[in-house]
């Protein structure tokens, strides 16, 4: 048999023993190839013994290949050649939606171990304080975007009036709700933390002076029901400490609301109400005189700080500018983050058109991408890729941008609650001149975002290299003597 037939023979029988990575060993006899394999279940056993050139398969410590004599040293020797050279190889199968899914995995648990430094983790801590609260703020604000829309069109106007009690009444008790889960969260007793709390929302601390001031019910809010509560917890620590067992049903609740809440009354409020104020101005000034800037880092970044976990200082952040302003300007800009996701996933989608495991997956993930939960596209699809999670996070950074630019226009669009993102977010939303204009830059924005996110990726986000990794067509059958 001649070496261009030989050649051909082995280049038929490599992909149907599983490809090269399957072989870890090649020898033969006097008739016989024998292939030491790694999986023996990657052999298409029908398709090789169809092949005109094999007499015959034997599973034994070797897989055996009958090809007869003279014929199995030519076949033995080209299929060295091909694997020394790799000239010849099939190449393997594309990475599947499987496969990406393992990266993202494990990306996600080496970020989770890196990231394990003690202010992540009380950052941590003080997210699983606010995130129980989250359901409620959900509905009272899309309570109270229905209430302002009646208002604002003169419908149902004696609806209003309980729509909006409907709306505030967790609102002003939300500092209860934080103490409680506070002192829940860091080992004390919960109600305790929720007494202690609850005096920075009582009526009645507008007849208290500190610091040469009046207080005012709310001061401090969030901030200042955060600190109470985490103080709360150290009093009640020591209180039981230092007691008789037979006295600590009655000294210790009283000790802990005694000292808490004169302290929250004398300070904490007057302290927190001044941190609250400057984080309302902060962000308030920060849209109107750098909303490009502000609007850009902010969309832009927003996916790389949830990966190192400090995206959870926001969440006192948003809480704090709805109850003081009654909506958070930022949320609306980091959802943009969200929006270049999409966009970027569609580019994928396109880009891969022979990979069917990975557009399956986006497929299926994507209209929750569209709904604001980006978790399936992130660690499914974009940041296992590498390249296109960068160009994702451009399409954010340009969402961004373009809400930010509104809002230093005098168009700022807020949230009245946190949670929701991407489409889901419109029904909270509120701005200066009204829902609807409200809904046109945010949609913009969003717009803007799938779009450069698309673009990006469709041209930035993939090398050849890549193309050739995550791309490749299926291997055409071969004719064999």
């Amino acid at each position: 048999m001649s070496d261009e037939k030989n050649r051909a023979v082995a280049e038929a029988i490599l992909p149907l023993v599983g490809g090269a990575a399957n072989i870890r060993s090649v020898a033969h006899c006097m008739t016989r190839l024998r292939l030491g394999l790694a999986d023996l279940a990657l052999v298409d056993r029908e398709a090789l013994g169809a092949l005109p050139a094999v007499l015959g398969t034997v599973e034994d410590d070797t897989y055996q290949i009958v090809l007869g004599p003279g014929a199995v040293a030519g076949v033995t020797a080209q299929l060295r050649q091909m694997l020394a050279s790799g000239a010849g190889v099939a190449a393997p199968p594309p990475p599947t939606a499987e496969d990406l899914a393992g990266r993202g995995a494990r990306i996600r648990e080496e970020a989770r171990v890196r990231n394990a430094t003690p202010v992540k983790r009380a950052l941590r801590r003080v997210a699983d304080i606010f995130v129980p609260l989250i359901p409620a703020l959900i509905g009272c604000g899309i309570v109270a975007a229905l209430s302002g829309a009646l208002a604002n069109l003169g419908w149902a106007t004696g609806l209003v009036p309980a729509l909006t009690a409907v709306s505030s009444g967790f609102m002003s008790l939300l500092a209860v709700f934080v103490g409680y889960n506070t002192a829940k969260e860091f080992g004390g007793t919960p109600v305790l933390g929720g007494a202690v709390a609850s005096v920075i929302g009582y009526a009645g601390v507008a007849r208290v002076e500190a610091f040469g001031h009046h207080l005012t019910p709310g001061q401090g809010g969030v901030v200042g029901a955060l600190l109470a509560a985490l103080l709360a917890v150290q009093l009640e620590r020591w209180t039981r400490r230092i007691l008789p067992a037979a006295l600590d049903v009655l000294v210790t609740p009283t000790v802990t609301v005694l000292f808490g809440g004169l302290a929250a009354l004398f300070g904490l409020m007057f302290v927190a109400g001044e941190v609250s104020t400057g984080i309302g101005h902060a962000a308030t000034w920060l849209l109107a005189h750098g909303g490009l800037l502000a609007g850009l880092v902010l969309g832009g970044l927003f996916l790389p700080l949830v990966m190192l976990g400090l995206h959870q200082a926001l969440i006192p952040i948003h809480t704090t500018l709805i109850q003081q302003q009654g909506s958070t300007v930022l949320l609306p800009i980091l959802a943009m983050a969200g929006a270049g996701q999409v966009g970027c996933a569609a580019a994928v989608y396109l880009r891969l058109r022979h990979n069917a495991s990975i557009r399956a997956t986006i497929r299926s993930a994507l209209p929750a991408g569209l709904l604001g939960v980006g978790e399936p596209l992130v660690y499914g699809v974009t940041l296992p890729l590498g390249r296109p999670f960068v160009t994702a996070c451009v399409g954010g950074a340009a969402g961004g941008a373009f809400v930010g630019v509104a809002g230093q226009l005098g168009d700022a669009v807020g949230s009245t609650a946190v949670g929701p993102s991407g489409w889901a977010l419109f029904p909270l939303l509120a701005g200066p001149d009204g829902m609807a204009a409200s809904a046109a830059v945010y949609g913009g924005g969003l717009l803007t975002g799938y779009v450069v996110g698309f673009l990006a990726t469709y041209l930035f986000g993939f090398t050849r290299e890549m193309l050739t990794e995550y791309d490749a067509p299926a291997p055409a059958a071969r004719d064999v003597p």
